[in-house]
Parts: C-alpha cells; structure tokens; sequence
C-alpha cells in the first residue's frame, strides 16, 4: 500500500478507535455508578442527539470549507476537549463531566466523519467508490474491534479519567498522521461555488434532492428502521449483557469485539465479491431485524451474542449500502449538505430509541423494549417494499460504478 493512503487509513483508524473507546466507557460507566438501566439510556441518549443534530451544518461546511483543514479541526479540538473535561473533573467531581465531553466529541467525530466522506472519492479514484467503502471501514472497524478491549484493559489500571487523557493522545497521533499524509499526497480537491449562507440554502437544496431522488427517499427510510435497532442495541448492550444475564465486562467487552471482529470479515468480503446493490440492502436489512429478535426472546447470554452479532456486523454491509445509492444519485457540488441532511434523518432513531428505553424499560422490561423496536423495523420494511416497489433502480451491482 502507498504511504499516503496508509497514513491516511492510519488516522481514521486512530479517530475511531479514540472515539470508540469513549463511547464504550460512557454507558459503562453510568451504569455501573447508578446500577440503572434508565440512567444508561438517558446518557446514550444525551450523548448521541448532538452528534446526529450536526450532521447538516457540518455537511455545509465541507462543501464551503477545505475538509482538509475540518479534518484538523476536528481531531485537535476533540483532544483539547478531553483534556478540558478531566480539569473539571478534577475541581468539580461528578460523571457528568465524561456525559457532556462525549456530546462535545459526537459533534467533533461527525464534523470528521463528514470531511472524509467528501474527500474519500477524490484519494481514491482508481477504485470504485463502493470497494473504498469496504476498505476505509476495516481501517474503521479495526478501530471498534480494539476499541473494547483496550478501555477494559486501561479501566482494570486506571480510573476513568485517566482514560480520557490516553483518549486525547490518540487524537493527537491521529491528527499527526493526517499531517504526514497531507505532505506526502498529491491529491486535489475538487471545489464548486457556495452560497453564502450556512443554513436556508443548503437545506433548500439538500431536501430538494430528498424530495425528487426516490433512491434517497428509500434508503433514508431504510436507515431510520436499521437505527432503531441500533440504538437500542447499544443502549442496552451493556445493561443486558452485565445486568440481565450477570456477566462482567470484560465479557461485554469480548461481546463488542466479536461484533466488531464479524463485521470486519463481512467487509472483507465485500471487497472481494460483487453482489446485486438490491440483494445487499435486502439482506443486511432482513439479518439486522431478525438478530433484533433473537436478542429479545433470548434467555441466554450466547442466544444474545448471536443477535448482537447479527445486528451490528450487518449494519456496516447496510452502510455501504446506502452511501453506495447515495454516492450514485446525489450532485458533487451538493454532496456534503445532502448527505448531511440525510444522515441526520437516518439517526435520529438512534437516541429515540435511546429515549425510549430510559422511559420503558423499568415499566415493562429491557426485552420488550427491544422487541417493540423489532416489530417497528419490520413494519418499516414493509412499508417500504409497499411504497417503493415502482421507483427507478439503482445501478445493478456492488462494487461497479454507474457508465
């Protein structure tokens, strides 16, 4: 591999796997401080509302600004946050402190996350879009594998502020390898002309898209139906797996790996087979909501794993999926506010379910809760076959880009 492209997969993977550190500490840590699964959905919930409630704003930005120096930005402003966060800590006390820097740092990682989608077909324009898909999400996915096992490993040694401060070293690595990719890189960005506006136009345009792409309209449906699960499987991942079924958390964190392990191996073979773009999505989204059933009836801990398997190693086969049609259908010059616009409608089901598990899981269970959002992506999915059954195709094969 090029040294540039692997300086550059290296930052992503060091951005995720600071980010995916954090995000595991988070419910973990509440949970085990208020031995409650409703606190646990509450933080999931303030902690993931931001990062999605960004996406629009953040997706201008790139369109206007270099996502280069967003890029920058993003990393830096993200280990100033957490070191920020344990001096608080430290004069105040309280574990609002890491609840509040994760909302801060969800809306740094999409601000990055939506720079690297804008550059990403211009590094690598030899292959088609969908296999850099596969590829740039097993630099990602490395991240999440590593991601579990190192935060338990750091919490066995250290409180968790000292985590956060090993946190902020790997965005500072990760913004260090950003750097040398930059000067070992001849790539050239392509630039088109903005309004001047960071809010009316952009969202005038991008709904525009919305409203006249069918393609957009069913893969954003889609997505609000596979983030259901999603979020209440990360919502309650930690409860289930430590509170319904008494394991610890180097289990759970074993758990996360596993998933994260499966979905590596999904996207391997994503690379390396074209498959129909209609039977990917199909299938990803028909194993997503029968591993959300599987987790909900389960009275073991292997039957849940084997959901949860289900669940977050198929996601990442939807993603690719979806930025697939999107890529193919959405205007270069929109591409940022579109996708912006569109990935916040996606996840905004995300911390709803979040939501609902901290008002329903007391009253009536961890599991129903799971099952109610089980029923509700089914019925989406339905919905959509109903709907969309006429809308024009999308070109016909993963891993082959549009004449």
């Amino acid at each position: 591999m090029r040294k540039d492209y692997l300086a550059f997969f290296t930052s992503m993977f060091l951005s995720r796997l600071a980010d995916q550190i954090l995000l595991f500490i988070v419910p973990l840590i509440v949970f085990q401080t208020t031995n409650s699964v409703s606190w646990a959905g509450l933080a999931f919930f303030v902690e993931s509302l931001p990062r999605y409630l960004s996406f629009p704003i953040c997706g201008a930005l790139c369109d206007k600004f270099s996502p280069i120096r967003i890029l920058h930005i993003s990393q830096v402003y993200r280990a100033a946050a957490c070191v920020a966060a344990v001096v608080l800590y430290a004069i105040f006390g309280g574990i609002y402190w890491i609840v509040a820097l994760s909302a801060l740092c969800g809306v740094l990682t999409t601000q990055g996350i939506m720079a690297r989608e804008v550059v990403m077909p211009y590094i690598f324009k030899h292959y088609t879009y969908t296999k850099t898909l596969s590829y740039s999400q097993i630099a990602d996915q490395t991240g999440l594998v590593l991601g579990p096992l190192l935060a338990a490993l750091m919490l066995e040694v250290w409180a968790w502020h000292w985590v956060v401060l090993a946190i902020a070293g790997l965005f500072l690595l990760a913004d260090l390898a950003m750097l040398y990719w930059q000067r070992t890189s001849s790539v050239t960005l392509e630039t088109f002309e903005q309004h001047h506006d960071l809010w009316l136009n952009p969202l005038r345009i991008a709904f525009g898209h919305i409203r006249n792409l069918a393609e957009l309209k069913k893969v954003i449906s889609l997505a609000v139906g596979v983030n259901l699960i999603i979020g209440v499987t990360l919502a309650t991942s930690a409860a289930m797996v430590i509170g319904q079924y008494s394991a610890g958390k180097d289990y759970y964190a074993g758990v996360q790996a596993a998933g994260a392990v499966t979905t590596i191996v999904i996207l391997f073979f994503l690379a390396r087979v074209t498959l129909p773009l209609k039977l990917l999505g199909a299938l990803s989204y028909t194993l997503i909501a029968v591993g959300a059933f599987i987790t909900a009836f389960s009275p073991h801990a292997w039957g849940y794993v084997v959901g949860f398997l289900l669940v977050v190693g198929f996601d990442k086969m939807f993603n690719v999926y979806m930025r697939s049609i999107r890529q193919q259908v959405i205007p270069p010059q929109d591409f940022g506010k579109t996708v912006g616009v569109i990935t916040l409608l996606n996840n905004l089901s995300q911390p709803l379910a979040g939501l609902l598990v901290a008002v329903l899981a007391a009253p009536i269970g961890t599991q129903q809760v799971i099952l109610l959002l089980a029923f509700a992506t089914s019925l989406i999915g339905i919905a959509v076959i109903v709907a969309f059954k006429k809308a024009t195709p999308a070109p016909a094969a993963y891993g082959v880009d549009p004449e």
